[in-house]
């Protein structure tokens, strides 16, 4: 999975694991270990925690991969170089890898986000402000000829 927070990855994700993929997720792997962002660890702590959890799923993603499951990394693979070494890695392990790149327009990501912004859950823990989005949109290197398959977000 691929795009910018807002853009529909986890709900692409969640449909993929109802067909059987085992779905991997950073924002989940950090609620389960640590707790909610702000509340019980402090916000300083996120980006070390979001590394251990990465090295935790890329363990269980190479488990999996020797296992013959399918899988689907609920991620935002914003820079195109963690999106090449994801692929090598699959690639080493034996495995094919998709890259979806889930396209939205920056008003539909905002509608979405303020409405995540009500849940209260691991996949809305981290609150995305319009500063942090504004953020996420000029730092997103969108993927271009990288074997991308497109999904055009709707409002």
């Amino acid at each position: 999975m691929c795009g910018v927070a807002g853009s529909g990855k986890t709900a692409y994700a969640q449909s993929l694991e109802r067909q059987g993929h085992v779905r991997l997720s950073i924002d989940e792997e950090v609620w389960r270990r640590f707790g909610r962002y702000d509340v019980d660890y402090d916000e300083s702590d996120y980006a070390s925690f979001s590394q251990i959890a990465e090295e935790a799923l890329c363990a269980r993603l190479l488990e999996l991969i020797a296992d013959g499951r399918d899988v689907v990394l609920d991620l935002s693979f914003w820079r195109r170089a963690s999106r090449e070494q994801y692929k090598r890695l699959i690639e080493s392990a034996g495995g094919r890898w998709r890259l979806v790149y889930l396209q939205a327009e920056p008003y539909v990501l905002r509608q979405r986000l303020a409405e995540r912004a009500q849940r209260f859950d691991a996949n809305a823990a981290f609150p995305i402000t319009e500063e942090v989005l504004a953020g996420f949109l000029s730092g997103f290197e969108e993927p271009c000829g990288e074997g991308e398959e497109i999904v055009l977000a709707r409002p």
